[in-house]
C-alpha cells in the first residue's frame, strides 16, 4: 500500500536528487528513482515526463509568476523597475528550498546536456519577459534589454544566493543589491555633456581655433609676450 501514499510527486523527487548525487544524472534510471521512492515507474511519467523534469519542472510556474509580476507593476513604471518587482514576486519561491537548490544547481553545473537546458531555461523567461513588457507599451529595444538585464541580475543573484552560507541574506535582498549595482554601472557609463571651449572642448572647436591661428596675421606685441613661452 505504500506505492499510493502521498506526496508522491515530492518522494520521487527526493529519491531523483539523492540517486544523482550517488550516482550521476546519466547513470540514474527512472526504474531505479521509482524504486527508491517506493513507487512505480508509471506513477513517476504521471508526476514528470523524464527525468529531467525533476530538475526543470518548476520552469512553468516560475514563468508565469515573472510574467504576473511585470504585467501587474502600477501603470507608468519603469521597465526596469517592472522586471525588477517581478523578480522580488518570486524569490520567495525558493527561500525554503536552499538545499535542494543548492543540489541541482550542482547536478546541472556537472553535466552540459542539463547545463544547456538551464540556458535555454534562462532564455525562454527573457522571452517571455520582454513579451510581458511589450503587452505594456514599451517597445523595442527597450524591452528586450530590460528583460536581459532582469534575468542577468537572477542568474547571478540566484549563484550567489545558493552559496552565501545559511542564514546569509534571502534572495530578494540579493537581487536589490545587483539591482543597485547595476543602476550604479549604467549611470557611470552615461556620456557626459561635451564642453564648448577650453581644454577637453570639442574637436570640431579645436580644428577651428587651429584654422583661425593660421589665417591671423601674428601681433607684434605677442611674440614677446610670456604667455606664448
Amino acid at each position: 500500500m505504500g506505492r499510493w501514499e502521498p506526496d508522491a510527486r515530492g518522494r520521487l523527487a527526493q529519491a531523483a536528487m539523492e540517486l544523482y548525487g550517488e550516482h550521476g544524472f546519466e547513470h540514474t534510471t527512472v526504474a531505479e528513482i521509482a524504486e527508491r521512492a517506493g513507487l512505480t515507474e508509471r506513477t513517476f511519467f504521471r508526476h514528470f515526463a523524464d527525468k529531467r523534469e525533476v530538475l526543470f519542472g518548476g520552469a512553468a510556474e516560475l514563468q508565469a509568476t515573472l510574467v504576473e509580476g511585470v504585467a501587474s507593476a502600477p501603470t507608468g513604471t519603469a521597465p526596469i523597475e517592472c522586471v525588477a518587482a517581478a523578480l522580488r514576486a518570486v524569490a520567495p519561491m525558493f527561500e525554503e528550498r536552499r538545499a535542494f537548490a543548492r543540489q541541482r544547481q550542482a547536478i546541472i553545473a556537472a553535466n552540459p546536456d542539463l547545463l544547456e537546458r538551464e540556458l535555454i531555461k534562462l532564455a525562454t523567461l527573457a522571452a517571455a519577459t520582454a513579451a510581458a513588457l511589450r503587452e505594456r507599451g514599451v517597445s523595442e529595444p527597450e524591452a528586450s534589454l530590460a528583460a536581459e538585464a532582469a534575468i542577468a541580475v537572477f542568474r547571478i543573484g540566484f549563484e550567489r544566493w545558493i552559496t552565501a552560507p545559511d542564514g546569509g541574506p534571502e534572495l530578494a535582498q540579493v537581487i536589490d543589491e545587483l539591482f543597485g549595482s547595476l543602476s550604479a554601472t549604467v549611470t557611470a557609463a552615461e556620456p557626459a555633456s561635451a564642453p564648448t571651449g577650453g581644454v577637453g572642448g570639442s574637436t570640431a572647436t579645436t580644428r577651428g581655433r587651429r584654422r583661425e591661428s593660421r589665417t591671423r596675421p601674428a601681433s607684434p606685441a605677442a611674440s614677446d609676450s610670456p604667455a606664448t613661452m
